[in-house]
């Protein structure tokens, strides 16, 4: 790699010593017009102090070098053209010494002074600017959720603050190449010359420098001539020695190099940019560090949860079939009846607990899709409550469901899932012979409630928000800690909200618990 592309650094200095050169010498010509017009028609004998009008605007435009050399031209001007012998530069009198001395000292005071005020104005606009982009980048970045979404503000941004026809922002993962994730303008319709140069960080406080890295091969626009040849320039942007990307840059050649506050954003930009990224990168790890855990946590609940419960009917199971298979054992018609229901209970127990984990997989997957059709309440419910007769016992049931409400708009094998669930639920915690009641009535707004509570003991107020989590169950005194698997309600949650409905848990007038379910009323 070469150091900085000294051609372009060349002809840019060069056109700008022409500018300079050329102000330079208008200014000394107007005043030396003033000279010559207070020294003639006027009659002002020393006239000369007028080319500090000249020196003082040459330090305010140009700078201190471009005051000091119109003050040496002001000096020898004078000389030539005012002082006698006229059209030499030989000075007869000690007095025009003097004069001639003091012209070139005050001129270069004055250049010097004027000079270094402009320097530090135009340093203070500058550091002000430079402060005011590196303010909207930092906010830019604060305000996003993550590096994505302020690039593209970015990039317009620091197209206008460094000057640039073109920015893009290239992004690379574990060093694969860079895809473009933000740009401030569409990409160019003919190919970039290879010609780049690359911002290389010098070590301490030593201002980076522009190297270039690829030689140019032709101009742009198909080679035709005078077409302008445009340069790419490269920031990398790094963290912790690692390349994340970089920030590209075009301009047109006879725009040079960037200056260095113009460098100075740049850089302070990629900077910026590498720990957003690497905050991004930080903080997906985090995240799939924590979603590792949490599903570890959930398999963990889960088999704590459900395997006592599959244990517990499987037993039964083998208990009842293997009593049945022994041929030691004499049994009377009513036993193998008995004992065959029992069986039969227990394996529909266990096939409710495996439908509940396997819809509660699917709820919280997004793949439970709801067939909504028309159907009315008092048609569902009776059907429900004939087919739980055996579990619900000889407690006594109260239905009020007017026969003139409008049908629900539901799932019908969801509904029946989610009042199977409901009911089996007060059933098993509400206590044996507590009443139930059923009851629905009609919102209006296009709703329709539907509740079921019972007389039983409830449950305490700071339990209620947590009825339909996974998991959770309703501590109680005097309980083991094995009471059902705490998935039946947290499924009915999820069969009623994929049906467009609501649920909600409240203390019953009744005394016990109450289930209040909204769902929507059918068109």
């Amino acid at each position: 790699m070469a150091i900085t592309g000294e051609p372009t650094i060349r002809r840019f200095a060069t056109r700008r010593t022409g500018l300079v050169v050329l102000g330079e010498a208008i200014a000394l010509g107007l005043a030396t017009g003033l000279v010559a017009l207070l020294q003639g028609p006027l009659k002002i004998a020393n006239p000369s102090a007028a080319y500090l009008l000249a020196v003082v605007a040459l330090a305010v435009v140009y700078g201190t070098r471009s005051a000091i050399a119109g003050s040496i031209g002001a000096f020898l001007l004078y000389d030539y053209l005012f002082v006698d012998p006229r059209f030499t530069l030989t000075v007869s009198t000690i007095e025009e010494w003097f004069n001639l001395v003091l012209l070139l000292v005050v001129g270069i005071v004055c250049g010097r002074l004027a000079g270094a005020q402009r320097d530090r104005a135009h340093e203070a606009e500058t550091r002000e600017r430079v402060t005011r982009a590196l303010f909207e980048i930092s906010r830019e970045l604060a305000s996003a959720q993550s590096a994505g979404p302020a690039m593209v503000a970015i990039s317009e941004l620091l197209r206008v603050e460094t000057r640039m026809e073109r920015v893009w922002i290239g992004i690379s993962t574990t060093g694969s190449q860079e895809r473009v994730a933000a740009d401030s303008g569409p990409p160019p319709s003919v190919a970039p010359p290879a010609v780049h140069y690359i911002l290389r960080r010098m070590p301490g406080d030593v201002p980076a420098q522009w190297v270039k890295v690829h030689a140019p091969t032709g101009p742009l626009n198909g080679g035709r001539p005078g077409s302008p040849v445009e340069i790419t320039l490269r920031v990398p942007i790094t963290s912790n020695g690692a390349t994340l990307g970089s920030i590209w840059t075009r301009r047109t050649r006879q725009a040079g190099l960037p200056e260095r506050p113009e460098t100075r954003v740049l850089a302070a930009a990629a900077d910026q940019l590498g720990r957003a990224l690497e905050r991004d990168r930080l903080v997906r790890e985090a995240m799939s560090v924590e979603v590792a855990r949490r599903s570890d946590a959930l398999k963990s609940a889960l088999l704590d949860s459900v395997s006592h419960d599959l244990r517990t009917p499987l037993a039964s199971i083998r208990a009842a079939a293997g009593s049945l298979m022994d041929p030691t054992v004499s049994w009377s018609p009513e036993d193998e009846r008995a004992t065959a229901a029992s069986i039969d209970r227990e394996a529909d127990r266990l096939n409710r607990l495996v439908s509940n984990i396997l819809d509660l997989s699917r709820i919280e997957a997004g793949g439970l899709v709801a067939h909504h059709s028309a159907f009315p309440l008092e048609d569902l419910v009776p059907d429900v409550l004939e087919r739980l007769e055996p579990v619900l016992g000889t407690r006594p049931i109260e239905v009020d469901i007017p026969g003139g409400l409008p049908p629900v708009d539901i799932d019908e094998v969801f509904i029946d899932q989610v009042l199977t669930n409901l009911l089996e639920n007060t059933a098993r915690y509400a206590g044996p012979g507590v009443a139930v009641r059923i009851s629905a009535r009609d919102l209006g707004a296009g709703r329709i409630g539907l509740t079921i509570e019972d007389a039983g003991q409830g449950v305490p107020a700071d339990a209620l928000p947590h009825l339909f989590e996974k998991f959770y169950r309703v501590p109680r005194s005097g309980e083991g800690a094995r009471r059902g698997t705490g998935l039946g309600l947290a499924v009915v949650r999820g069969l009623v909200e994929t049906m467009g409905g609501r649920i909600n848990a409240r203390p019953s007038a009744l005394g016990g618990l109450a289930m209040d379910l909204e769902l929507r009323a059918a068109s």
